[in-house]
This record gives structure tokens, C-alpha cells and sequence, in this order.
């Protein structure tokens, strides 16, 4: 028989004890993290690779418009020369 072996009474004396209130005592400091160099330039690889993926390669019609556009002698003046070089500066901020 089991409850001839000390019965319940024991547990009382567990359940009864206060337990303390330890957190006020407990000082939380804001989480951070730490992002490494390395991890930094993998996410901008990252990033410029899934730019890169998204842009179209080459367009071939326009290449093909401009050939022509060069083959007339015609097309190729001192003012759109200049044009193409300005604008060519101009996409590097020159």
C-alpha cells in the first residue's frame, strides 16, 4: 500500500514555501547585434546580384537600330558626337 509510506504531507512543505521576487533585482540591458564586415559585403553581393538577375542582358533591337543609324554617314556630325559624349559623362557624374 502506498499511502502508508508517508502519504501526501510531504509535497505540503514544497508547495508552502514564498518564493522571492528576484526580478526587480534583475537589470536587462537592450538587445544588440553585431553584424561582421564580411557579412556586411555577402548582403551587397547579395543585393546586386538579384539586381543584376532582374535587368534585362542586352537589347538587341536597339543595338541593331543603332548599327544602322552608324552605317549612313550622314548620322555621324560633330553635334551627335557630342551629345553621345555628353550623355556618356553624364552617366558617370563626370
Amino acid at each position: 500500500m502506498i499511502d502508508k509510506l508517508g502519504g501526501v504531507a510531504p509535497l505540503n512543505n514544497v508547495q508552502n514555501t514564498k518564493r522571492t521576487q528576484s526580478t526587480s533585482s534583475v537589470k536587462s540591458s537592450p538587445d544588440s547585434i553585431s553584424v561582421s564586415a564580411e557579412a556586411k559585403e555577402m548582403a551587397e553581393a547579395y543585393y546586386l546580384k538579384e539586381v543584376a538577375a532582374e535587368t534585362p542582358d542586352v537589347r538587341t533591337e536597339l543595338i541593331a537600330q543603332i548599327k544602322e543609324k552608324i552605317k549612313d554617314s550622314s548620322y555621324l556630325s560633330a553635334e551627335v558626337i557630342n551629345s553621345t559624349a555628353e550623355r556618356i559623362m553624364a552617366s558617370y557624374g563626370i
